[in-house]
């Protein structure tokens, strides 16, 4: 188990989180390695050059509102750490409970920088 690797994973999920409600990208890619991969159900993303031309979707639906629980890690080793997201949507105007989402992301972590970001949705 490396502490340093969950370090990394906790500080990249927490700026992926504010990233999520703001739309402010640029401190997600100071953690990202030069060859990242980055996966999800709908698209690839691969080197740090595609990832800031590509990744324009990480912002706030324009009628709601993301809160994020702390995610739980599991450290697998060998830089990988799994983490289990939950994420409650909420109407801007009102407060008003939308829905809720949960995910699995799988992060490699090298050198202190998150080499493969993969998203999945759970449930």
């Amino acid at each position: 188990m490396s502490t340093d690797d969950l370090a990394c994973a906790r500080q990249f999920l927490a700026v992926l989180a504010e990233a999520s409600r703001t739309g402010e990208r640029a401190g997600i890619y100071e953690l990202l390695t030069p060859d990242v991969e980055w996966l999800t159900p709908k698209r690839d993303v691969r080197g740090i050059d595609e990832a800031r031309d590509e990744l324009t979707w990480i912002r706030p639906p324009d009628h709601l509102d993301v809160e994020f629980t702390e995610p739980e890690l599991t450290d697998l080793g060998d830089g990988r750490v799994v983490s289990a997201v939950h994420e409650t949507y909420r109407v801007k105007a009102t407060g008003e409970y939308a829905y809720t989402r949960r995910r699995r992301i799988d992060l490699t972590i090298r050198d202190g920088k998150v080499a493969r970001y993969e998203m999945r949705m759970v449930g």
